[in-house]
């Protein structure tokens, strides 16, 4: 795809227009902005507009079935592609400089001066900043992961037996009773009730085994596990 002067043309424009929802495309959220910025660049060389193609979908997905024909639309009629501005074509890199492929001219409202070298570049930029922030977001889910924080449901692998499931809960927690019961009951031989004894626990930092304050209940069920 190359690069028009258009303050030396007159040729023809087919516009292609972009949004990332079927919401702004009802709306018409976006797309106004997009065709005033158009409208507007069209009319400052003397262009005219013969079609506009509007697409619904995300700067992700690089299958552009709209753009697809604007694009034969334009080789059929040697018009140029107007776009309202570059990242309406995407942020990809690959797909961007891709589109020379398609031996079509285009420009873009934003950047009228722009050719294949500065796009080629931007493109560059534009799918380094997207891999940065792919690599940060998976760094934070691993760290999350790390600190035991519990990520999404079932995602493949393994499913783990119920009743091996509850059997190792149960273990957790006669482990958790057998390192608190020998505070809970030097607090109870020194005549405090459930009530007072949840409240210096608390009061010491001393988490219940799901990490909550402690409650009269709780500290029942402490001496209940012991007794049983």
């Amino acid at each position: 795809m190359g690069h028009t002067d258009m303050t030396a043309t007159s040729r023809p424009f087919i516009a292609y227009f972009r949004v990332s929802t079927a919401r702004q495309g009802a709306s018409g959220l976006g797309i106004e902005a997009q065709k005033a910025a158009v409208a507007s660049f069209a009319a400052s060389v003397g262009g005219k507009v013969l079609g506009e193609h509007v697409e619904i979908e995300s700067g992700k997905n690089n299958d552009r079935p709209v753009l697809a024909n604007a694009l034969r639309e334009c080789r059929l009629t040697g018009a140029v592609l107007l776009i309202a501005k570059l990242d309406r074509l995407s942020r990809d890199a690959h797909f961007l400089l891709g589109l020379e492929k398609a031996g079509v001219d285009f420009v873009a409202a934003d950047m009228p001066n722009a050719n294949r070298f500065t796009v080629g570049i931007m493109a560059l930029v534009a799918q380094q900043e997207r891999e940065a922030i792919s690599a940060r977001t998976k760094a934070a889910l691993a760290a999350a992961k790390a600190r035991g924080k519990k990520l999404g449901g079932w995602r493949g692998g393994p499913v783990q037996d119920p009743a091996g499931a509850r059997a190792a809960s149960k273990q957790k927690a006669d482990s958790f009773a057998a390192e608190v019961l020998p505070i809970v009951r030097d607090f109870a031989q020194g005549g405090m009730s459930l009530r007072q004894i949840a409240a210096r626990l608390t009061d010491r930092g001393i988490r219940t085994r799901r990490g909550g304050n402690w409650t009269a209940s709780a500290v029942s069920r402490i001496l209940e596990r012991a007794a049983a």
